[in-house]
């Protein structure tokens, strides 16, 4: 078991942890498919092969559940070690690691059916929509911002607003691309997405490399 895996299942019994990350994997199909409204605790436990009340032993209620799955979602693909630095490495070859994973997150079709999700229920769930942002893209966006900072110190970059600058560099990643698959226009190809990031992590250290 990894280090993400480890963080999503925490600490319990073998059998209670196994139920736990069968709850998981059953919310991580349902709620892309289904929203958080049409997606209910009845069906998770069903999809789990569990009962609803060992479902809200380990979770309380589905909103803890939601913030759960996308919290364990983003440890899986931008697992913490991916912004561990490694100062005697090339900062462009460590940039385009994390710009991968996280344009691979962003990309997939759980992400993409969660945002549509978010959106939607945004005006009638704000609370939710602020949790999803604490427990997903705000603690991205944080990592990233640390790794940053320490490759400010190790005078590898310059960069005055670390946050500012995490937030930037993972909208320029999604881009273009992110917004075609949004509105159902196509993915694509390998040799674009490549090329994209490439170009995205190459415009960044034009803007914050050392000068």
């Amino acid at each position: 078991m990894n280090v993400a895996s480890e963080r999503c299942c925490g600490p319990g019994r073998p059998k209670d942890l196994e139920k736990r990350a069968a709850i998981l994997e059953a919310a991580k199909r349902l709620f892309p498919q289904h929203g958080f409204e049409g997606t209910s605790m009845d069906a998770v436990a069903a999809e789990a092969g569990v009962s609803k009340l060992t479902v809200y032993s380990h979770f309380g209620g589905k909103e803890a559940l939601f913030i759960e799955t996308v919290r364990c979602k983003c440890d899986g693909l931008l697992p913490r070690t991916l912004f561990e630095v490694d100062v005697k490495a090339p900062i462009r070859r460590q940039l385009l690691g994390v710009a991968r994973a996280f344009f691979g997150l962003m990309m997939s079709g759980e992400a993409l059916g969660m945002h549509r999700t978010l959106v939607a229920s945004s005006q009638q769930s704000p609370k939710l929509a602020k949790l999803f942002w604490e427990a997903g893209p705000m603690q991205v966006q944080a990592a990233l911002a640390e790794m940053l900072q320490k490759e400010v110190a190790a005078r590898q970059l310059e960069i005055a607003d670390t946050r500012r600058a995490a937030s930037q560099f993972f909208a320029l990643l999604k881009g273009e691309h992110h917004a075609r698959m949004l509105f159902g226009c196509g993915q694509p190809t390998t040799e674009e997405a490549d090329a994209h990031l490439e170009a995205t992590v190459d415009m960044f250290l034009r803007a914050y490399g050392p000068r």
